[in-house]
């Protein structure tokens, strides 16, 4: 009797770790010893027989991953589920092999976006590794498409991207609907990698309250694999010019707990958005925050807890921890500069100024409690729109004088 008991109870763990993981890509001919293209094709024909019922595919862990192309589509109600949080130093064979490993997709191709993304999707717990990208040569970066992009062919809605690493990416996940499509209810949490094209994610058109949360950019993220930037490759970065998180056409975005270094932005918050944006640190950049708005009703951003190191780009006057520019409201509470020197990138050793106003939009803007350091210029404010009205209460400037205007 306790045999019997002992087996069923067996049985009902392995279905329940199979129905938590879901099936075996495997099982469907995905293998590490394929080549990319078979590979794709059969995790392709895995997805499209899954689709109807719904299901999760499951990225068993593999020595060195699965070589992969691109082209894939994730269909309405399919997850693919891997083992990994977020590695945010990468994982490594072992024994001397630097190569990452486990959950882990190895992609070759560099002509098509690695997977395109339909409905009611999610992707979870997986790395996504080129190992084909420099990590020392500027002249030598490979501009490979999105490794995740939204489906052209259909509104999305509902799509989960958690516990993700990106090692080698050029841009990351690219969420930008081209009218008359749109997306709704997009997800972004816990990922990791370091753009060689400087944006890590973009979202355009997304009509019901995206939310972009705990994210991290940072060039260190392939140390464990033996892969350190160089400066000149983070140089490269910074002069693309582009923003990690870039955002515009949504409604109530919610951003929190977002880290990004070295490069040319930190968030670009567009003419036709407005949300919170909490919890964040911008490290090694040009432009820490870049505000715009579209008009004074609901172009409004709230902004509070968070740090912004601005002294790298173009020319130290360019160099702003934040610039509003445009109409709407922008309030700043607890946001600090300490803005000054790093050897891992071409810094200028502070920034220009803490924020700068531009253009001749009627914007407001209140700062209470920021601290103020690390800028050049006499005043931490440039006011250069005559039309903007900006209030602060209790910051503190360079000097350690409080700060009142």
């Amino acid at each position: 009797m306790k045999t019997i008991v002992s087996i069923a109870l067996t049985w009902l763990i392995a279905l329940q770790a199979l129905s938590q993981t879901g099936v075996s890509i495997q099982k469907y001919g995905v293998l590490p010893q394929n080549t990319a293209a078979e590979n794709t094709r059969n995790l392709q024909r895995a997805i499209d027989a899954m689709s109807p019922s719904g299901g999760a595919l499951y990225v068993e862990p593999v020595k060195g991953g699965y070589p992969m192309d691109g082209g894939l589509v994730l269909r309405r109600n399919v997850s693919l589920i891997g083992e990994h949080g977020p590695v945010g130093r990468g994982t490594t064979v072992g024994n001397g092999d630097n190569r990452p490993t486990g959950s882990l997709f190895v992609i070759r191709d560099t002509t098509h976006v690695f997977i395109t993304v339909e409905s009611a999707t999610q992707i979870n717990g997986i790395q996504f590794f080129y190992p084909d990208q420099t990590w020392q040569n500027p002249d030598a970066v490979i501009a490979y498409p999105a490794t995740i992009r939204l489906s052209d062919d259909e509104d999305v809605q509902g799509v989960t991207l958690r516990n993700l690493t990106f090692f080698g990416e050029y841009f990351a996940m690219d969420f930008r609907a081209t009218p008359p499509r749109y997306c709704e209810q997009i997800l972004i949490e816990h990922c990791y990698g370091y753009p060689l094209g400087g944006r890590f994610v973009a979202i355009n058109h997304c009509s019901d309250i995206p939310r972009l949360l705990h994210c991290h950019v940072n060039p260190a993220n392939m140390r464990l694999m033996g892969r350190k930037f160089d400066i000149a490759v983070i140089d490269h970065v910074v002069a693309q010019q582009k923003y990690t998180y870039w955002l515009d056409y949504t409604d109530n975005a919610q951003l929190m707990d977002l880290f990004t270094f070295g490069n040319y932005g930190g968030v670009y918050l567009g003419r036709e958005t407005y949300g919170q944006l909490t919890n964040f640190n911008f490290d090694c950049v040009q432009i820490g925050i870049y505000k715009d708005g579209s008009n004074q009703k609901n172009r409004n951003w709230q902004i509070a807890q968070g740090s912004i190191i601005a002294n790298t780009g173009g020319r130290a006057e360019d160099v702003h921890p934040i610039v509003i520019t445009g109409e709407g409201h922008t309030s700043l509470t607890n946001v600090e500069a300490f803005s000054g020197g790093n050897p891992v990138v071409t810094d200028f050793g502070g920034s220009y100024d803490f924020l700068v106003t531009l253009g001749n939009g009627h914007a407001t803007v209140m700062l209470t409690g920021c601290r103020m350091q690390g800028y050049t210029a006499d005043s931490p404010l440039s006011l250069r729109n005559p039309n903007a009205k900006v209030r602060a209460v209790g910051c503190v400037d360079k000097n350690g004088n409080f700060f009142d205007l």
